[in-house]
């Protein structure tokens, strides 16, 4: 089990900033705004600035691209399903336990209702003492 340190909450270790594309926008735009900030990932937000989900670079390849859809025609809102995230109070453990329950690599951090920030691997790594880092790395890309 990884433990983190006990003090530290998901504000300590988030990138904060995380700047959402509109449920409306194209996938061609999700993709621009991601080369532009240089993130494989992008939360997705409603008409009244709530996130409802997050859409990855991969999302992107594999259910538009490569199904066959063209992304200029596609909403992200379409891909964005599923939300799962930590309050900015919550303890580093529980953010490590909700990334691995649900097997992803990344994590919004939600404060009164409004994305502040997302705890990335790149943000576990600079955090994490480097046997936890593999035990999560370890057990996010397991095999089912």
């Amino acid at each position: 089990m990884i433990s983190g340190n006990p003090r530290e909450t998901a504000r300590d270790v988030m990138s904060a900033g995380a700047e959402c594309i509109a449920a409306h926008e194209t996938l061609d735009r999700a993709a621009q705004m991601m080369r532009e900030k240089d993130v494989g990932a992008l939360p997705v937000c409603g008409p009244d600035d709530r996130v409802t989900g997050i859409i990855t670079d991969r999302d992107i390849v594999l259910k538009c691209v490569a199904a066959g859809h063209d992304p200029s025609r596609v909403a992200a809102g379409e891909l964005a399903v599923g939300l799962v995230w930590v309050p900015s109070d919550a303890t580093v453990q529980e953010a490590l336990a909700r990334m691995e329950e649900h097997r992803i690599k990344r994590l919004p951090v939600m404060e009164n209702g409004r994305i502040v920030g997302m705890i990335t691997e790149a943000d576990l790594a600079r955090h994490l003492p480097d046997g936890e880092l593999a035990e999560f790395v370890h057990r996010v890309y397991a095999m089912r």
